[in-house]
């Protein structure tokens, strides 16, 4: 097993964000503890960079995102980006990533998230923007934007709806009442819910899983889902034939018939 450590900032007095390189998986940690890791400017940024070194990272093939401390996050920091709502601290360039999937580069490798404790507006926001959502039983969740003023803008009034459904969703919307993991797993904004102290292990598990899968399948796969998403079934199967050529004449789809001919894991390269 190889291991790398970076910081997604060269100030090491403000690291917001950690960034750590486990063979194909990247780590990436949410580090404001001290303030329930609530998002600031700083670690918008630094999150932005965490997952767009991984997307340019030709040799990771899934990101887990986790969070340091008791709680994955109490939303955002709304003292400190009061005066930076109309500066930038949302836009993101078309070589960014945007952690919430609303502006700049889209994704083509998967991210899975462990959660803990306290999860606001944001943060649920993180979760339905990943792959799998793996949360504690412990979490407590809340999309209470409404209850300070403003409105959810990170995709909840969009993904929430289409994983719970209009009924089911806007009674936790309009209001900004609080849920537990049993009722968030009810309305499918996570995958699976496990015991308290076990997600991040659950969700390694299953990066570690996707990481055995041919990582050009992986990345194809997601590309017509993210297509179906965001244009509707019938525009995802007018292109799904377009993935077809490039993977059949891959190096990992012959690697994947000479394994299940000769009965033992495939090997694949993302080639």
């Amino acid at each position: 097993m190889t291991t790398e450590s970076q910081n997604s900032n060269d100030n090491s007095t403000d690291i917001r964000i950690t960034y750590e390189v486990q063979d194909y998986i990247c780590l990436i940690g949410l580090n404001r503890a001290d303030k329930r890791n609530a998002f600031d400017s700083h670690m918008i940024k630094q999150l932005s960079e965490a997952l767009t070194n991984y997307e340019n990272d030709a040799n990771l093939r899934c990101a887990l995102i986790f969070a340091h401390g008791e709680h994955f996050t109490a939303g955002l920091d709304l003292m400190e980006l009061q005066d930076k709502w109309d500066k930038g601290a949302f836009e993101f360039t078309a070589e960014e990533i945007d952690p919430w999937g609303i502006g700049g580069q889209l994704r083509s490798k998967p991210v899975v998230v462990a959660v803990q404790g306290t999860c606001f507006t944001a943060g649920i926001e993180l979760m339905l923007n990943s792959d799998v959502v793996i949360a504690s039983s412990n979490c407590n969740f809340a999309q209470m934007e409404v209850q300070r003023g403003i409105m959810p803008f990170g995709g909840a009034t969009v993904r929430f709806v289409a994983a719970a459904g209009w009924q089911k969703a806007m009674p936790y919307l309009l209001t900004g009442k609080p849920f537990d993991a049993q009722t968030a797993d009810k309305l499918n904004l996570v995958s699976e819910v496990v015991a308290n102290g076990e997600e991040y292990e659950r969700a390694l598990t299953i990066a570690q899983e996707i990481c055995k899968a041919a990582p050009l399948g992986v990345q194809g796969l997601l590309s017509s889902a993210q297509d179906a998403s965001r244009n509707g079934a019938k525009a995802a199967l007018a292109n799904i034939h377009g993935y077809l050529p490039h993977l059949f004449h891959s190096e990992d789809a012959k690697e994947g018939a000479m394994a299940m001919v000769e009965r033992r894991d495939a090997e694949f390269v993302g080639k």
